[in-house]
């Protein structure tokens, strides 16, 4: 049997997974901060780990799978939001607004990543619940020699931790030269970060040995891990943002804290999203959160298959083109596996994600499994990583057509997948008619007819048809 092979980012090379204990494969990847709405970046790393989560499942057995995935809900963007919003005339106290708010993000998140088709992991602890846990840490390192106390504040002390930029591949003068870091009069090393900071009265806190504070955000994912998964685990992931100094820094804490254990010994960083080819950003107007994409019509599975069609080690590109096609492929798909047994799942699918998540290839042998007409084996392979799943079918042209006023009509089953292309021709015909513009609209209606696409007015609305025959490279033109 094909053994499962990772890249691990701390040795920089693939390498066979061997679980410390296969009766309890354990993983811990890195959740939101819970201060607003889960972008497309945000949700990479959980359609990423889903499928790892499921290939583990399945090599492994379900119950034999611990996955963590934290929230952070004590953190200064969070404090911030909630201070915001208390300026803009919330007049509740601020740590209700916070705790508020937490839950609120929290929920959105579940929703929005139940969306995308990822299963819910076993633990998802937030952070608020672990501060004994922090607390306990904190004081170990102390003891220990690699943390200090100065007016209330504990810094781990990075000098004491010979390892520190193993993981990022750079040592501490480098990091110091390329780095923007935190200036501050109590530290002893520039690269020295936060474990423990004062609170003021307004701000969320807690009691500890020095003083009403919260904890820095690194220690966190520390305490967690260690009190879920053990101070030695298998998998470690998250996005390549948080490979520094989030993830050094919690090698070096939970390393110091633990020296015999190890921590993580597999640790797997996804690239980031872009869109269109540019980097996501507010100022370029290019910036989508889950829900922005879900609200605009596009199904969660169809956001699924345009993050798996790119190895999570690239730069994943959004565009409207891939969803479109993404669109096409599976509501074909759907169609053919449409009560269809399952199937066994083939040694090339299991290979290519056992080869380190190459979900390319994998997209590959679902389209060679359905040229072959092997319906049964599609619909098996597909649900591994988390598509034509049940909970994932609800979202055919029903609304689409409710919500828009058209009814769709074929003649003939194959050309099905073009839905998507003649509701938008039909749409924009409508817009047309209803802005008075009937030359226009009779134009529309009759290059549309000549690519193959009937469109008629009734009372109810728009009715499309597509019989026998498409001219699919002239009706894309029509969009």
């Amino acid at each position: 049997m094909t053994k499962i092979r990772l890249h691990n980012t701390r040795t920089r090379k693939r390498e066979d997974f061997t679980p410390l204990d296969a009766e309890n494969v354990r993983m811990y990847v890195c959740g939101p901060t819970v201060y607003d709405r889960a972008h497309l970046g945000n949700a990479r790393p959980v359609v990423v780990f889903d499928v790892l989560y499921r290939l583990l499942r399945h090599v492994y057995g379900a119950d034999h799978v611990t996955y963590v995935r934290n929230f952070t809900d004590v953190d200064d963007k969070i404090n911030a939001r909630a201070a915001q919003m208390q300026a803009e005339g919330d007049a509740r106290p601020l740590n209700a607004i916070v705790q508020a708010l937490s839950d609120e993000t929290i929920g959105w998140y579940h929703a929005d990543m139940d969306a995308l088709g990822a299963l819910r992991p076993n633990h998802e602890p937030r952070a608020t619940q672990y501060i004994t846990q922090m607390i306990a840490m904190i004081e170990g390192l102390i003891a220990k020699g690699h943390a200090y106390e100065v007016s209330g504040h504990v810094l781990f002390d990075v000098r004491s931790y010979p390892d520190y930029g193993r993981l990022s591949g750079r040592s501490v003068d480098d990091m110091i030269a390329g780095a923007r870091v935190e200036v501050a009069p109590y530290k002893r090393d520039p690269m020295d970060f936060v474990l423990w900071k004062p609170s003021d009265a307004g701000l969320p806190g807690w009691d500890s040995p020095w003083g009403w504070g919260r904890p820095g955000w690194h220690i966190e994912c520390s305490a967690m891990s260690h009190d879920l998964l053990g101070a030695s685990f298998d998998i470690h992931g998250g996005g390549i943002d948080l490979q520094f100094p989030h993830h050094e820094n919690e090698i070096a804490q939970s390393c110091c804290a633990h020296p015999d254990a190890g921590f993580a010994r597999y640790w797997l960083h996804n690239e980031m999203v872009q869109v269109d080819g540019k980097k996501m950003s507010k100022s370029l107007g290019n910036f989508f959160t889950v829900r922005d994409l879900l609200d605009q019509g596009w199904p969660g599975e169809v956001i699924r298959f345009v993050m798996l069609s790119t190895h999570y080690r690239s730069p994943m590109d959004w565009t409207e083109h891939k969803a479109n096609e993404a669109t096409e492929i599976l509501k074909q798909w759907r169609r053919d596996t449409d009560g269809v047994k399952l199937g066994r799942i083939p040694e090339g699918m299991l290979n290519a994600l056992k080869g380190d998540l190459n979900t390319p290839k994998v997209i590959e042998e679902l389209h060679r499994l359905h040229r072959f007409g092997a319906f049964g084996e599609l619909l098996a392979s597909a649900r591994l990583v988390g598509l034509l799943t049940d909970e994932t079918r609800n979202w055919d042209w029903a609304k689409f057509e409710e919500d828009f006023g058209f009814v769709f009509v074929s003649g003939d089953a194959k050309y099905a997948h073009l839905t998507r292309k003649a509701m938008r021709v039909a749409e924009k015909w409508r817009e047309m008619r209803l802005a008075r513009d009937f030359e226009g609209a009779d134009t529309l209606r009759a290059v549309a007819t000549a690519a193959g696409v009937e469109l008629r007015a009734n009372k109810d609305g728009v009715v499309v048809s597509i019989e026998g025959w498409v001219d699919q490279e002239k009706l894309e033109k029509l969009e």
